[in-house]
């Protein structure tokens, strides 16, 4: 994180959005809306499908189930639609699917059409959730950090109105909170048409081409000259072949085993799920603790306020503090360190406090609800400091044609952590009261961030997290692995390739005088029987600020990326100086 980039986090979450151009704006927009538009109507349908439409349990059960396996389970399909067919064009269809669902969910009388409904609202947002995040960090380029941070804060100022706004429609009627979500969908899928620009971005920042094989327009040409055949692309995906090109009728197929096959990215989706269950306690442990101590509802609330004016109000500046004191790895680390501490106050408070059978006086209810606050509090602090990094460690660990495709995937299983995470928790839950361990499930939480932790670590340590993100095999070479040699203003011609070109070969991207850096001065021609000699000095000054070599876009971009995802400022170092080791 560069020091320009720290002192618009640090100046707070309204500057940093002001900071941002038109297309992260609308997508930060879209993230507000979407979410106010869901939260407004999700907490009142098992009310009315119970009440209203005096629906047996089961039924209730399976139609919510509905929602959220059509979406958990269909979040691969739509990143990878995403990577085929462009992020745009199925955000768009994801919203609009989403409108005619929730108008759907408004007049439908028959269990049938509500079955349908609730699966067709589960796939609207299995299209656009990895769309978004695509087209967000190809946007966003360098700032990925800052735009997740931003994209985080109106997500949860979604949920933090959605249901207030949802609770005074409803006291009319279900009916009229389903419409206006709906309307409200139809309007964002008209603005996103007219509005949402196709995208030139791409997920290595600083690459000075059009985006890859799959920008937010949709799939680039294979041949064209930015990308001849057998060359690496700015995301680094050249010498691939037309097997695996994403505009081939192959190419979904292809990018599900390239990614599958990914064990990193993998690895990194698993230590990462405990983390979703973890944080989903928001939405079921502390609202079950909070009735069994004070047996009201008042404390629910105040939990989802806290946590979301924290993240709204705290966001840029707890994402800056996080990126200039650790960076990315520790600071996810860190992260669910104290995701799992989150939990200790209640394991301690819990032998301590009662099954309440009525509410107590006011004064009693809020040191009751202490621990259960705290615990908030830490969780809320943690997802903070956890989310941009997180969410730019995704796009970190692969090429850029298939950063749809790795979100979808990356989706998918932390929707299973959740579903497993509910399952044992709750599980956990009643086992402690029956056998008389209050603090056991809180216990066992605070174990799962532990190992997260400890997880997330191992990959870190063994240079599997960096090794993607700072060069592959075809992305890369070993020299620009180097701290001094990762710095995207001082590439020298060896950390730009590991193999020099013969004189005997020309290619566009390395023998054309327009690719050379005009930062570095070029030596003439050498002469026969003679070696070049180098003319990057050790101690040379890095180029002057905002000006990118050109150079060999595939070989220089992994070194980019390294720099980018990392958050490291010019010449290898942190804001304050400080030299980091790259692993």
């Amino acid at each position: 994180m560069t020091g320009a980039a720290e002192g618009r986090l640090t100046a707070g979450t309204p500057a940093l959005i002001r900071s941002f151009d038109r297309p992260v704006r609308l997508l930060l927009v879209n993230q507000l809306t979407i979410n106010t538009g869901f939260y407004m109507l999700m907490p009142y349908l098992a009310g009315h499908l119970s009440g209203t439409l005096a629906l047996p349990a089961a039924l209730v059960g399976l139609i919510l189930g509905v929602r959220n396996l059509s979406q958990q389970g269909l979040f691969l399909v739509g990143g990878t639609l995403a990577d085929r067919l462009g992020c745009k064009p199925v955000i768009v269809a994801g919203c609009g699917v989403r409108a005619v669902a929730f108008l759907m969910l408004g007049v439908a009388g028959s269990v049938p059409a509500l079955v349908a409904a609730s699966a067709l609202t589960g796939f609207a947002g299995a299209l656009f959730n990895p769309a978004v995040r695509a087209y967000l960090a190809r946007e966003a380029g360098e700032r990925r950090v800052e735009a997740f941070a931003a994209f985080n804060a109106f997500g949860q100022l979604g949920i933090l109105i959605g249901p207030l706004v949802g609770l005074l429609l409803n006291g009319v009627t279900f009916t009229l909170v389903c419409l206006t979500a709906g309307v409200m969908f139809a309007a964002l899928t008209v603005a996103q048409v007219r509005a949402l620009p196709p995208g030139t971005g791409a997920v290595s920042a600083g690459s000075a081409g059009p985006a890859g094989p799959a920008g937010p327009a949709g799939p680039a040409d294979s041949a064209s000259p930015a990308s001849p055949a057998g060359s690496a692309s700015p995301g680094g995906s050249g010498g691939r072949g037309a097997a695996g090109a994403p505009g081939t009728a192959a190419g979904g197929r292809a990018i599900w085993r390239e990614v599958a096959a990914d064990r990193s990215l993998l690895r990194f989706s698993l230590a990462m799920a405990g983390s979703y269950a973890l944080n989903f306690q928001i939405y079921l442990g502390l609202p079950l603790e909070v009735r069994r101590v004070t047996a009201g509802e008042f404390g629910v609330t105040l939990v989802f306020v806290v946590s979301g004016v924290m993240t709204v109000i705290g966001q840029a500046r707890v994402t800056a503090w996080a990126g200039r004191r650790w960076g990315p790895s520790r600071a996810i680390v860190r992260g669910l360190v104290l995701m799992g501490l989150a939990f200790v106050p209640l394991a301690v408070a819990a032998p301590l406090t009662d099954t309440a059978t009525a509410p107590p006086p006011a004064a009693a209810q809020v040191l009751l609800l202490l621990p259960v606050l705290g615990a908030a509090v830490l969780l809320s602090l943690a997802t903070m400091i956890i989310y941009p990094f997180e969410m730019t460690t995704v796009v970190a660990l692969g090429p850029e044609h298939s950063v749809g495709t790795r979100y979808g995937l990356y989706s998918t299983l932390a929707g299973l952590g959740v579903a497993a995470g509910n399952l044992l928790s709750g599980w956990a839950l009643d086992l402690g009261r029956s056998v008389g361990l209050p603090s056991l499930p809180w216990l066992g939480l605070a174990a799962v961030g532990a190992g997260c932790a400890a997880a997330v670590r191992a990959l870190d340590r063994s240079g599997r997290l960096a090794e993607h993100s700072a060069a592959s095999p075809e992305s890369a070479s070993p020299e620009s692995a180097s701290p001094e040699s990762a710095s995207p203003e001082s590439a020298s011609p060896e950390s730009a390739s590991a193999d020099p070109p013969s004189p005997n070969t020309s290619s566009p991207d390395t023998s054309s005088p327009d690719t050379s850096s005009p930062d570095v001065a070029s030596p003439g021609p050498p002469s026969p029987g003679t070696t070049p000699p180098d003319t990057t000095p050790p101690d040379a000054a890095p180029a002057a600020p905002g000006r990118h070599p050109p150079g060999p876009p595939a070989r220089a971009s992994g070194a980019r990326l390294r720099d980018a995802v990392a958050g490291r400022g010019r010449a290898g170092r942190w804001p304050g100086g400080r030299r980091r080791h790259a692993r």
